[in-house]
């Protein structure tokens, strides 16, 4: 499969009259060379071009404070946070780079903290640098926390499985599993679940209960009596 490059021209600076006419042609740059996309160092920098992993590591690096550090000090720091990286394990250029920064930013808030620890420091110097320390450490925690949603790590999700109504009106939420694998499960078989709300249930009337008498009117109609009837002192026929 043949694969396209992507070329980019740089213009020089305005020429001054001792360049040549060869050091005088625009640059032209690959932006996809194969030779560049093997991804050998992708675990750093999370990007199939290795220029890039390569600067992103360089980045990193050269964020750290060793102006007091001897060689052997150097060689571990540079070591450390290439380990860093890789631990953090980048999947593409996005995360590469929220890599490299909280690498830095945790680096920035360390130096801070232990600038702030000085036995010689001022009050005023303690208190700007925990200022700063504490500015740092926020950042970091937001870095962090957008790393952590790139990845789909913040994302909370609830899911409603079953809603039961059991006696007395009360509704449960929660993941019911029913003991035994049947299909009705007890209160106390779901420690987890939650009471949301109340569903009164209406009263039934009792069997025995007495009816409110009705008053009725003077001229309302009334009963009458039945159609056959004893009579006393008359024979029936």
């Amino acid at each position: 499969m043949n694969e396209r490059r992507w070329y980019h021209r740089i213009e020089d600076e305005p020429m001054t009259s001792k360049q040549t006419t060869a050091e005088a042609q625009p640059k032209t740059l690959a932006a996809n060379d194969p030779d560049d996309r093997k991804a050998q160092l992708k675990n750093i920098g999370g990007s199939q071009s290795d220029h890039w992993n390569n600067t992103l590591a360089n980045q990193a690096m050269h964020a750290l404070w060793m102006k007091n550090s001897d060689q052997e000090t150097r060689d571990k720091l540079l070591s450390a946070t290439l380990a860093a990286l890789v631990g953090i394990a980048p999947k593409d250029e996005l995360e590469g780079m929220m890599a490299a920064q909280l690498i830095a930013a945790h680096n920035a808030a360390m130096e801070c903290y232990r600038r702030a620890m000085i036995d010689e420091q001022t009050f005023e110097g303690r208190r700007e640098n925990l200022a700063q320390a504490n500015k740092l450490s926020r950042t970091y925690a937001t870095l962090l926390e957008a790393l952590n949603r790139h990845r789909g790590k913040g994302q909370q999700k609830v899911t409603v499985e079953h809603v039961h109504v059991h006696a007395g009106g009360q509704a449960l939420v929660g993941v019911v599993e029913p003991p035994g694998g049947g299909d009705r499960a007890k209160s106390e078989d779901q420690p987890h679940a939650k009471q949301i709300a109340h569903a009164p249930q209406p009263e039934m009337r009792r069997a025995d209960a007495e009816r409110e008498p009705v008053p009725v009117a003077g001229d309302a109609e009334r009963p009458l009596p039945a159609a056959r009837r004893t009579v006393a002192g008359r024979p029936e026929g």
